[in-house]
């Protein structure tokens, strides 16, 4: 992509968070116990899902997926944005920022449809039990998940590359933690009304897409919970997708505030503290919002737990 990018910028700064001082040393603590979390969460529940035979379902297979998309975009941007707090100036090259956009886009992008990818599967769970098995095949899941994936790539491929083959000739300093589309545009030197419309027209999309099967999904499933005549049986099935739907209100209303309301002068440091929102609280939350709230995924965890405190005691026993 450089060799398209007819600029001197061969490298750019990120200002971070704050540029105070006495703020360097607490943010970072805070940033790396979140980012321990979010490691620890995501891939352990992967982990447990692949462990747990009960957990070999369709409603935990797109929910390894989502653990999986979490981990892989927070890693993205946080191992770069600690630096910032232990080196004097924080630099990243063209091509790794270009990268960095490029990883994270497709992140984001294939979030949002795994996203709506669970609740088409509570929506078959609920309105139509007795086809779960064969509309949610392991084939079908499979496919869902790799359209979503290709989607995705090609997608943030495509904005990637429109925006490094815009010129960079004036000030190399993002106002942001890590490599954005939207921070980037108020450095270059060239005409970004095609790349901002491209934001707006994509990134809607997207939301728009994906939030309506979700939408469309809880619309049909509310009606068929309401139906259920015992008082247990609609909390058993409000309870089967009260997880997913506080994870879909959190990532959705951060990602509108981010991308489709409209922009002022001082938003881009607005953005940022929304930029930290969705690129590393959320993917911490995620886990813990499916482990404290499903049943299944505890009862697995406490499994775990009790076969690792079982060989302890073996190796202990052994000494």
């Amino acid at each position: 992509m450089a060799k398209f990018n007819f600029t001197q910028v061969t490298e750019f700064i990120l200002k971070g968070i704050t540029d105070r001082p006495e703020l360097q040393a607490p943010l970072f603590l805070i940033f790396l116990a979140i980012y321990t979390v979010t490691v620890v969460g995501n891939l352990g529940l992967i982990t447990l899902i692949r462990m747990d035979s009960r957990l070999h379902t369709p409603m935990y297979f797109f929910l390894c997926h989502l653990a999986f998309v979490d981990f892989s975009y927070s890693s993205t941007v946080t191992p770069k944005m600690l630096v910032h707090f232990v080196v004097e100036k924080n630099t990243i090259s063209f091509n790794a920022c270009a990268a960095q956009v490029g990883c994270f886009v497709t992140f984001v992008i294939a979030e949002c449809f795994i996203l709506a990818s669970m609740a088409y599967d509570r929506y078959v769970a609920i309105c139509n039990p007795l086809l779960y098995l064969v509309v949610m095949s392991q084939k079908i899941c499979i496919q869902i998940v790799a359209v979503a994936y290709t989607y995705s790539f090609v997608g943030a491929l495509t904005n990637t590359i429109v925006t490094f083959r815009l010129s960079y000739c004036g000030s190399n300093v993002i106002n942001n933690f890590y490599c954005d589309d939207v921070a980037l545009l108020p450095l270059s030197c060239s005409n970004t009304y095609t790349k901002q419309m491209m934001i707006f027209v994509f990134a809607g999309f997207n939301i728009i897409s994906s939030s309506l099967i979700i939408i469309i999904s809880y619309i049909f499933i509310i009606g068929s919970i309401l139906r259920i005549r015992s008082a247990e049986g609609r909390l058993k099935a409000f309870s089967t997708c009260g997880s997913h739907m506080v994870a879909v209100t959190i990532f959705y209303g951060t990602l509108i505030f981010m991308y489709l309301l409209p922009k002022s002068k001082d938003s881009l440091d607005t953005d940022k503290i929304t930029s930290v929102f969705y690129t590393m609280v959320i993917p911490m939350l995620n886990p813990l919002i499916y482990s404290l709230r499903n049943k299944d995924v505890k009862e697995a965890l406490r499994k775990a737990g009790g076969k690792g405190f079982e060989k302890l005691k073996k190796i202990q026993s052994r000494k």
